[in-house]
């Protein structure tokens, strides 16, 4: 079973607002949706074991909440990423370590956050309507990269620290 009481957050959690089969959906600062969202996503995999319903889930609640252009994971299998569930358009299906954002992120085991896709050396297009990408490694307790989470925007600029603090507490969540 997954369970993360989400210890990181500077800040109070309502509890009180619990999952059934519809998200809630703040309409405050960035800030707030991840306040309202955290809890949620709590809710969605605690007594779920199944990795890939959990993947799915968070993946869809990121999506849903803050319409990002394409929220996904990748898993690592034989020596490279490999597509796992998304929401979003058509996407690449392998990616190596060290090639591209993912790639990167993997290779380093650290948080990559690029306001603009194009000036990432190495970048790998999957969309051409993708502006910006923040992808964070998932971790194993001993520090071992399992997978990673990608999110892109089409617009320049779309990540920031804030994205980046919650996003490593939703990954480490899964972990």
């Amino acid at each position: 079973m997954l369970y993360c009481a989400f210890p990181d957050v500077d800040y109070p959690i309502d509890n009180s607002i619990v999952m059934a089969e519809d998200l809630h959906v703040s309409n405050g600062s960035k800030e707030e949706k991840y306040r309202v969202l955290l809890p949620q996503v709590q809710a969605l995999m605690e007594g779920e074991d199944d990795l890939t319903a959990n993947l799915a889930n968070v993946a869809a609640a990121l999506k849903e909440t803050f319409g990002f252009f394409w929220v996904g994971f990748y898993l690592v299998k034989g020596g490279q990423l490999v597509l796992g569930p998304f929401q979003g358009s058509v996407a690449c299906t392998r990616i190596a370590k060290g090639r591209g954002v993912c790639g990167t992120a993997w290779a380093q085991a650290r948080t990559l956050v690029v306001p603009d896709v194009d000036a990432f050396p190495g970048h790998i297009a999957c969309s051409s309507l993708s502006r910006s990408e923040i992808v964070v490694p998932l971790l194993r307790k001993d520090g071992e990269v399992w997978g990673v989470l990608d999110v892109d925007s089409d617009v320049p600029d779309g990540f920031d620290a804030v994205d980046a603090h919650h996003l490593e507490i939703i990954a480490a969540c899964l972990g």
